[in-house]
């Protein structure tokens, strides 16, 4: 469904618009001058039997002037016809038979070119007029006559008539041509926000790091600027990386002389306050190095993949060299060619958190399997531990929550690996699989 907002149906409507204005000014436009022309032509036609009546006029056998030669065309034998002639002046009057008993109430003339007017005729038609004076030496001996042709404004009303039912269907289908080009125009003007939105799309899939320049001169500048931002946006990143790192290793020379603190007073036999410190270092540390992963993972480009099997491998080889996992039989299902978009270095530490997790809570199995579905790639990592309390399975990825206080470690595996997947566009879930713990994790897919 389209929306109100819509450009494409803004174009759409105002085309439409425009069109249906400009054939409706048309359509009357070619009407009015359709009528023009024709008026013309009778006007023409009314020229010629004006002349061919006064090429007529002459004295009858009693010497009264007259039309001893009257216009050949029949119309003017036929009783209200629509054609007419009169011949007034010198106290007589003649018209065609066509007037019938009528006369046509002509004004007075000059001697000058024929006069074209409009006239009342038979039954109170209107009438297209051409009349003129003219003053004959011979035959007529210099007296003054008015000869007058009228025609009936129906024909040229019926004619005009005819010209629009014709016009009407043809302007139907112009309209119909012309909405379909509108259309068409549409689509293909538009077709360069459909490419803009398409390199967009990849920008943030990461095939692609810029929108370029293979666009018309009226989007270039709009890829430029978004180009400028995009460049403006990493640099601007890039620094806030290099301060966040900054200040976690300028907090590490500190916690350092803490820790020899604590251990000066340990030896002074003051472990109550130095378990305090202690704890408070532990926390300290944990935020550093979690601020300093968080710093790392931030802001890499979309472009970054890995190889989901050979990180996986690799891991795995490193683990199974700590004393823990001497007893853990592996399960590793993970096919060749799966590749995730995420850095190499991200994914090995996302890995190694887990499957230490894993080797820590296990009892004797851990198995990891991978798949592509769709557009993602799906890990799971299962041991045979204990699992979680499911009044806490919940809670545990909230920031600031750990899941074990009491095995020795920083508690940074969950978090750390949540905030990897969650800076790529992943997902991570946990349930237990009665027994152990089930981790799964989606990863947005790279194509090879």
């Amino acid at each position: 469904m389209i929306s109100r907002r819509s450009l494409r149906l803004r174009l759409a409507l105002a085309g439409a618009a425009s069109i249906g204005l400009a054939l409706v000014v048309a359509f009357f436009g070619l009407s009015f001058l359709f009528e023009r022309h024709v008026e013309r032509r009778v006007v023409e036609e009314l020229r010629l039997h004006l002349d061919q009546t006064i090429a007529g006029l002459g004295r009858d056998a009693s010497g009264a002037v007259d039309v001893v030669r009257p216009p050949v065309d029949p119309r003017f034998q036929a009783p209200l016809s629509g054609l007419y002639w009169q011949i007034q002046g010198g106290g007589i009057e003649r018209h065609s038979r066509s007037l019938w008993d009528e006369v046509l109430d002509l004004p007075q003339l000059s001697p000058s070119a024929p006069r074209e007017f409009s006239l009342k005729g038979p039954a109170g038609a209107d009438l297209l007029v051409l009349a003129r004076e003219v003053i004959l030496e011979h035959p007529l001996g210099d007296q003054p006559v008015i000869a007058a042709v009228g025609m009936d404004r129906s024909d040229i009303l019926r004619a005009t008539a005819g010209f629009r039912r014709d016009l009407a269907p043809f302007l139907a289908l112009l309209a119909a041509v012309l909405m379909a080009a509108s259309l068409a125009q549409i689509l293909i003007g538009l077709r360069p926000l459909a490419d803009l939105r398409a390199r967009i799309a990849k920008i943030r899939s990461g095939e692609a790091q810029r929108l370029g320049i293979a666009f018309p001169d009226e989007v270039q500048p709009l890829t430029m600027e978004v180009d400028a931002l995009l460049a403006s946006r990493e640099e601007q990143l890039r620094q806030a990386r290099e301060r966040a790192s900054g200040l976690a290793h300028a907090f590490k020379t500190p916690l350092q002389a803490l820790s020899g603190d604590v251990l000066r007073l340990r030896q002074r036999g003051e472990t109550g306050a130095a378990d305090e410190i202690e704890a408070l270092i532990a926390v300290m540390r944990r935020l550093v190095d979690h601020e300093m992963a968080r710093a790392r993972i931030a802001g890499k480009g979309h472009s970054a993949r890995s190889d989901v099997a050979r990180v996986t491998s690799s891991v795995v080889a490193v683990v199974c060299r700590t004393p823990a996992a001497a007893a853990i039989e592996w399960s590793i299902d993970v096919p060749d060619g799966l590749q995730a978009r995420i850095d190499p270095d991200d994914l090995s530490e996302l890995l190694g958190s887990l499957t230490e997790n894993a080797v820590r809570y296990g009892r004797s199995q851990v198995a990891i399997t991978a798949r592509r579905e769709g557009s993602a790639i799906l890990l799971e990592i299962r041991d045979d531990g204990p699992g979680i309390p499911q009044e806490k399975l919940r809670h545990v990825l909230r920031r600031g929550e750990r899941l074990d206080t009491s095995s020795g470690g920083a508690g940074l595996g969950l978090a750390i690996a949540e905030s990897i997947i969650r800076t790529v566009g992943g997902d991570i879930r946990l349930e237990n699989g009665g027994p152990g713990l089930c981790v799964s994790i989606s990863l947005p897919a790279a194509e090879a």
